[in-house]
């Protein structure tokens, strides 16, 4: 398959770019060419999200463009991999029949025969779906799309939560811990790889161990991760409300390279709402945790996510979540509408509401939430923090773009910073100068490291 070129769109979360890096490895290692370009590619492999409906739109709407091509000659064939392949299964190529071949999440590590069978027009066998291992995949050995000096680190594979509203755990089955040994030898081969953040990911970080070791098992695992040589920032995202342990709290807040930095969704504040949800936490206990993590950890950045809109959310019930946001005043917040997944328990609760409510809740949680941002930015003015710096602001000469400890890639904020021969991956003190809305300017402060 030497003289075969393919081309490779990755949709959705940070979880499943480790999973298309992954596929993205299998291809090159069995003598594919990666191809920028998706015209000319012999194959279009399409990894992509099932989550919510504009994440299957976003998904579809990529697949036909990749079709369009197909059909002008462009591309000799597309392949569907992934979350929604793995959500709708066939339906999904009797929805897209133009589609050569898809294959499920855990069809993953089988995506060089999946390509070569689209590449040889082979019709017989259009799908490929595996049942959920009883291990975690190994995500070693991939060539990485994110830039060489972060990366994603996932820790396990499913969910074992019962939200009422998520179908992930129908996509990606039930929780599965990635051994500590496995982890720590992924660690160090994405330090030597250039890596200097290591973004750790799952879809229940806090969850981690409880299912292999029979505890969880996430402190011990960052304070092994802070000991690979290379690693300078561990930034923890997915993290759940339950199972954070005094353990882990003291790991937080001492670990010399876990920033302080953490993202745990919460998705509603009513504690109504949080039992229609199955959630299994309070509003008093949230709070209580809240408090107990500032209290230890030193500048903590917190972000969250809400969901507007779920099921039978009374005006009073999203004014308390209103509320909620305001007084608590976290640094990152996103807010999502509630979005109705065939399959899921919430589907068949009463009390819908109509979409234009939902969105006018979310454009006024929004609101709030921006009022406290730019507080918080407003009030980084004068002082110094580290950033990593991501690469040169083309927009502007000498200037550079980075991110600070409150900013994860791609979801959060960014510094733009004044200075000299900075190079991506590179930590360099920064003394903030000005705040733009949710991002912050200033100047580079002595030598990087």
């Amino acid at each position: 398959m030497a003289n075969k070129s393919f081309a490779f769109v990755s949709l959705g979360c940070p979880k499943n770019t480790v999973d298309s890096e992954r596929m993205l490895g299998k291809l090159v290692q069995d003598g594919y060419a990666l191809t920028p370009d998706a015209s000319g590619a012999d194959v279009v492999v399409i990894n992509t999200c099932g989550f919510i409906e504009p994440a299957r739109q976003e998904s579809l709407s990529v697949i036909r463009e990749m079709l369009e091509l197909k059909r002008q000659g462009k591309v000799g064939s597309v392949v569907v991999a992934g979350c929604l392949a793995e959500r709708q299964k066939d339906m999904l190529l009797e929805q897209v029949p133009e589609i050569d071949q898809i294959v499920g999440v855990f069809g993953r590590e089988e995506i060089a025969d999946v390509v070569r069978r689209a590449a040889d027009g082979l019709s017989e066998q259009r799908s490929l779906f595996r049942p959920a291992p009883i291990r975690a995949l190994e995500d070693t050995a991939r060539l990485r799309i994110t830039p060489r000096h972060f990366a994603y680190l996932k820790i396990s594979e499913g969910c074992d939560r019962t939200c009422t509203f998520c179908a992930i755990p129908g996509m990606r089955g039930q929780h599965i811990t990635k051994p500590i040994e496995e982890i720590i030898r992924e660690a160090k081969e994405l330090a030597a790889d250039g890596v200097r953040e290591l973004i750790v990911v799952a879809q229940d970080t806090t969850y981690y161990g409880l299912d292999l070791y029979g505890e969880v098992r996430l402190a011990e695992l960052l304070q092994q991760l802070d000991r690979v040589d290379g690693i300078e920032w561990i930034r923890i995202l997915y993290a759940y409300p339950m199972y954070v342990t005094e353990e882990l709290i003291n790991v937080l807040s001492n670990a010399s390279k876990i920033i302080p930095y953490l993202d745990m969704p919460l998705q509603h504040a009513s504690d109504r709402m949080l039992k229609r949800m199955q959630r299994r936490v309070t509003r008093a206990g949230t709070e209580e945790l809240l408090a107990r993590l500032r209290g230890a950890i030193s500048g903590l950045n917190m972000r969250t996510t809400f969901i507007v809109g779920f099921p039978g959310e009374t005006e009073e019930e999203f004014a308390e979540l209103n509320d909620f946001v305001r007084d608590m005043k976290f640094e990152r917040c996103g807010v999502f509408t509630y979005s109705r997944e065939p399959g899921t328990p919430a589907e068949r609760l009463p009390d819908h509401l109509p979409e234009d409510l939902k969105q006018a809740r979310r454009d006024r949680l929004m609101e709030t939430q921006q009022q406290v941002a730019f507080t918080w930015s407003q009030a980084q003015v004068g002082r110094e923090v580290e950033a990593i710096i991501d690469g040169p602001d083309h927009e502007v000469p000498g200037h550079f773009l980075g991110r600070t400890h409150a900013d994860a890639p791609d979801i959060d904020g960014l510094v733009r910073l004044k200075g000299k021969n900075l190079k991506p991956g590179d930590l360099i003190r920064v003394k903030v100068t000005a705040a733009d809305g949710y991002d912050l300017a200033g100047r580079a402060i002595g030598d990087p490291r």
